[in-house]
């Protein structure tokens, strides 16, 4: 009877739950699937279901790239996964702190993979409650939990998964956050940059270096690939890193320019508009933010 109860409150609890309408997009030649976030905002209506997680499947087992944004979201990803093809979770891992990125690490910590993220996560506080949390609906951050990785990577680590070698790098300067990973497997050509690439809405730069960026961009550009997976966008062959680029290295000049012809900011908050992205989702959210902190990490130096 007690069993019987138990299983009634577990299926009723899987009925409760948002459901985030998961569909695994497939990278053909790489074995691997792709959940593509929306190129939105962190709300209710979304519940934080604004970046990418993403498959790969190693042979014997797979490797996860980013856990999403809840513990209901990990696990709806898996159950779709595993519709596909039935296998363990190795690894998941991390690619940055920002948290619409791991929050799903719980689900899979669960499932027993290994958890590997960047040592920005040994600096980051526990939350009363996170960004998410605050943001979206109890109903789908429901179990979720901050669990940080068991591993850190703080320059290069190497993973044989299947007799597949998997590259982890750490970006060794300020790129979009203080501590980025990318993820490169050469047998593949595939290579997961996390929010080093942004390619259908406008990148945030609040936490991150203009140039440090680019530079990054420039590492991942001559690598042997022939998919490159973006933390947020479904663009992923290699053209997708030309928006972000092409964003980053305008944001730059013009803000430099003004700025060396005694142009306040006031004046060059409205100078700076890059009218050429409008039409790019968030425009009109981020851009202009993006024009304040451009103007002060070059005012101070800050690169």
């Amino acid at each position: 009877m007690k069993l019987q109860l138990l299983s009634f409150l577990f299926i009723n609890s899987l009925l409760l739950a948002f459901d985030y309408k998961l569909q695994p997009k497939e990278l053909m030649g790489a074995n691997t699937h792709c959940f593509f976030g929306h190129s939105e905002v962190m709300d209710k209506h979304n519940n934080g279901n604004i970046s990418n997680s993403c498959f790969v499947d190693m042979g014997s087992a797979y490797l996860v790239i980013d856990s999403g944004s809840t513990y209901t979201y990990a696990s709806q990803a898996y159950a779709k996964m595993r519709a596909i093809k039935d296998l363990p979770i190795a690894y998941v891992i991390n690619t940055h702190i920002h948290d619409d990125h791991w929050l799903g690490n719980g689900y899979f910590k669960e499932q027993g993979a290994k958890i590997i993220g960047a040592d920005g996560f040994k600096e980051l506080p526990i939350e009363t409650a996170t960004r998410m949390q605050k943001r979206i609906s109890a109903e789908a951050y429901k179990g979720t939990e901050q669990i940080h990785p068991e591993l850190y990577v703080s320059d290069k680590k190497v993973l044989d998964i299947g007799g597949k070698k998997v590259e982890i790098i750490h970006v060794n300067h300020k790129a979009h956050t203080a501590s980025d990973l990318y993820v490169y497997i050469p047998s593949k050509k595939i290579v997961f940059v996390g929010d080093i690439v942004f390619n259908d809405r406008i990148p945030s730069i609040r936490d991150g270096s203009l140039q440090g960026w680019i530079d990054a961009l420039d590492e991942v550009r001559v690598l042997d690939t022939r998919y490159i997976v973006g933390g947020h966008g479904s663009l992923v062959d290699k053209s997708a890193l030309d928006m972000t680029y092409n964003y980053l290295t305008q944001l730059q000049a013009e803000v430099s320019e003004h700025l060396e012809n005694g142009v306040d900011i006031a004046e060059i908050l409205n100078i700076v508009t890059m009218l050429a992205f409008k039409d790019v989702k968030l425009y009109d959210v981020m851009h202009r933010q993006n024009v304040e902190i451009a103007y002060r990490m070059l005012e101070w130096g800050d690169e």
